[in-house]
C-alpha cells in the first residue's frame, strides 16, 4: 500500500507469540475499507449501492472510522 497515500515502513498493532491472534490495535475490515475509500477520494458515509431495494454502504451498517494515523 506504499505510495498510495499510506506511510511506508510502519507497523500497526501486535500479535501473540504464534502470530495467530491480534493482541492490540485491532483494525476491523470496515475501518480499512473506509480508509481505502478516502484515499480513492470517496466519502464512505455517502457512498452507497442499491442492493435488494436498499441503499447499502460498502463499509457495512456499523460506524466505520478512517485510519488517519497510517495516512501520509
Amino acid at each position: 500500500m506504499g505510495s498510495g497515500g499510506i506511510r511506508g515502513g510502519q507497523v500497526s498493532g501486535t500479535t501473540d507469540e504464534l502470530r495467530h491472534s491480534d493482541v492490540e490495535s485491532v483494525v476491523p475490515v470496515r475501518d480499512l475499507h473506509a480508509t481505502l475509500l478516502r484515499l480513492l477520494g470517496f466519502r464512505h458515509e455517502q457512498f452507497t449501492v442499491k442492493y435488494l431495494g436498499l441503499d447499502m454502504r460498502l463499509t457495512g451498517v456499523e460506524k466505520a472510522r478512517v485510519l488517519d494515523d497510517i495516512m501520509a
